[in-house]
């Protein structure tokens, strides 16, 4: 049995967007990709924050990859609060890396040092964003702050993971669902 049909509450391949409420520093006004959701949990990347100080061209030096200039000075995005030492890549095609795993029939995430080393010398996917760190969700958890009107969610765009500013992202998602941000509230209707 395909355990994506099994598990139908599953918010694998969608954004999470903080409400304006949301008063964690780890994620006020955030939009996160999520990776992987099952009843075990959730996993996902946020996409619009960067490490304010640190670029790739340091990293590669760290794991002793050769690089070239182009790439040593790609940003690294602030995954989340969760494995804050480890490194991840949200990617399109091609999926034959070492430590792949596919989220949608376009994007995979992949931490294997062979991804790295391709994107180093200037090769590897079209697409990608690097990622120090991830959210993470237990069992329930990222449900119930759904019900807590802490997120909101929608199916993912390839354009705003890739092609949107940074600094732009959740303004762009938000409007997605056909919301203004600046009308966005946190308090929670009752019908």
């Amino acid at each position: 049995m395909d355990y994506q049909k099994e598990y139908q509450g599953s918010l694998k391949g969608q954004f999470l967007i903080a409400m304006p409420g949301l008063a964690d520093p780890n994620f006020h006004q955030t939009v996160s990709y999520i990776c992987e959701h099952t009843p075990q949990g959730a996993m996902g990347l946020i996409i619009n924050r960067v490490h304010p100080d640190l670029t790739m061209g340091a990293v590669f030096k760290e794991l002793n990859l050769e690089s070239i200039p182009e790439r040593d000075s790609l940003h690294i995005h602030l995954g989340g609060p969760v494995h804050t030492e480890q490194i991840f890549i949200l990617h399109g095609p091609p999926f034959d890396w070492e430590a792949c795993h596919q989220v949608t029939s376009s994007l995979a995430l992949s931490n294997s040092k062979d991804v790295l080393e391709a994107i180093a010398k200037g090769g590897g996917p079209n697409l990608f964003i690097i990622a120090i760190g991830c959210g993470g969700w237990g069992p329930g958890q990222l449900e119930a702050e759904i019900m807590a009107n802490t997120w909101l969610t929608c199916p993912a765009s390839e354009e705003i993971l890739f092609e949107i500013k940074i600094e732009d992202r959740w303004r762009v998602a938000t409007r997605l669902l056909g919301i203004d941000p600046e009308r966005l509230t946190s308090a929670a209707g009752h019908a």
